[in-house]
């Protein structure tokens, strides 16, 4: 009896091991599996996490033009649309800075977009007016409630086409940099304040700011109830990432504050200077110097004259030409007798575009 007893002890321990192997083995898969699944996690995460923008862009470009173009406008809802076209040319070819300059030289030092306006028709100021709604397209749609309250200047806002830009964020995107307006909330001892930047939670950026201001946000991390980010300057798209991120807009009491008074600490100055008018020499000739910071100047209804006459700085007695590091025709043969400025920039810029993009300071 002890033989088969024996035998029965024998293949049930055979079986519990091989029982206890095959769990094992099961197991050491599920393992391998689970490492496997966390790699890949690991690698789509890292992708997430590196750029996947192209190389940074250190050059600005600045276009400036009169405020009084607007006066040509026959209606309210045209001026508005006129400002709009504006914008639209500018960020088609990623113009950095927008020049409103006063080529009456009248406005003095109060020129600001704070406040009322004084009226939409002839006797209105026309510059305030193009600053403001130009601000108000630039500015991503989420954040407009937060910045620009109900104005006049804007009660025509429904006519312009939306820029479109890279800044101009929908809810589901999933990119490195945004947009937002810091929210009054508490926060935490230690912790940053929360911004919003137009996405399904909220972001906690690193540092604590006054309620109410724009600032431009890395994204670092998602979190279960909010967004880890980063604060960093408004240039960082573009220097960093080669993204193009809106323009600014700038009130110019004249022509030569427009050309002088550059925001820009690097140089303190535009290194290029380009005046347009079919005065000047012809495009063909002109060959792009390499620069950081290029200026573009367009004229109103009577040319880049009226606003040299009407500079005390300038006193008048200055020939345009000399005003400029290179004066040009950009339209030479021309069907009509006049370019309006809203063309003019479409076809300045068209000209001059390639040799921007090829500049390598």
């Amino acid at each position: 009896m002890n033989g088969p007893s024996k035998n029965k002890s024998e293949e049930k321990l055979k079986r519990k091991v091989e029982k206890k192997l095959h769990k094992e083995k099961r197991k050491i898969r599920k393992l391998e599996k689970q490492m496997i699944l966390k790699k890949d996690f690991e690698k789509k995460k890292e992708k997430l996490e590196e750029p996947v923008l192209g190389d940074g862009r250190s050059y600005t470009v600045s276009v400036a033009l009169p405020g009084s173009i607007l006066d040509n406008a026959q209606s309210p809802e045209l001026r508005t649309y006129l400002a709009g076209q504006i914008a639209r040319a500018c960020v088609v070819f990623q113009v950095d800075e927008i020049i409103v300059f006063d080529e009456s030289a009248s406005s003095g030092k109060d020129s600001s977009t704070q406040g009322d306006f004084t009226g939409v028709g002839k006797k209105g100021n026309c510059n305030i007016q193009l600053a403001r709604i130009l601000q108000y397209l630039e500015c991503p749609q989420y954040l407009r409630k937060s910045f620009f309250p109900k104005h006049k200047d804007l009660q025509y806002a429904g006519v312009l086409n939306p820029l479109d830009c890279p800044h101009h964020m929908r809810e589901q995107d999933n990119a490195e940099f945004r947009e937002g307006v810091v929210v009054d909330r508490p926060i935490k001892p230690g912790k940053g304040s929360f911004v919003d930047c137009g996405t399904l939670k909220t972001v906690q950026i690193d540092k604590v700011l006054q309620p109410n201001i724009r600032v431009t946000v890395k994204i670092k991390e998602q979190k279960k109830k909010y967004i880890l980010g980063e604060v960093v300057p408004p240039h960082y798209p573009r220097t960093k990432g080669g993204l193009y991120w809106g323009y600014n807009v700038r009130l110019a009491n004249s022509l030569s504050s427009a050309i002088v008074d550059c925001p820009y600490s690097d140089t303190g100055k535009y290194d290029i200077t380009i005046g347009t008018s079919d005065k000047g020499e012809p495009v063909a000739d002109f060959k792009m110097p390499t620069f950081k910071h290029l200026l573009i100047v367009f004229g109103g209804l009577q040319g880049l004259e009226a606003g040299l006459e009407a500079d005390e700085a300038l006193g008048g007695d200055i020939e345009l030409s000399l005003l400029f590091d290179k004066y040009l025709n950009t339209c030479p043969n021309q069907g009509s007798r006049t370019i309006r400025t809203e063309e003019a920039i479409l076809v300045t810029m068209s000209t001059l575009w390639s040799q921007i993009l090829s500049n390598q300071p």
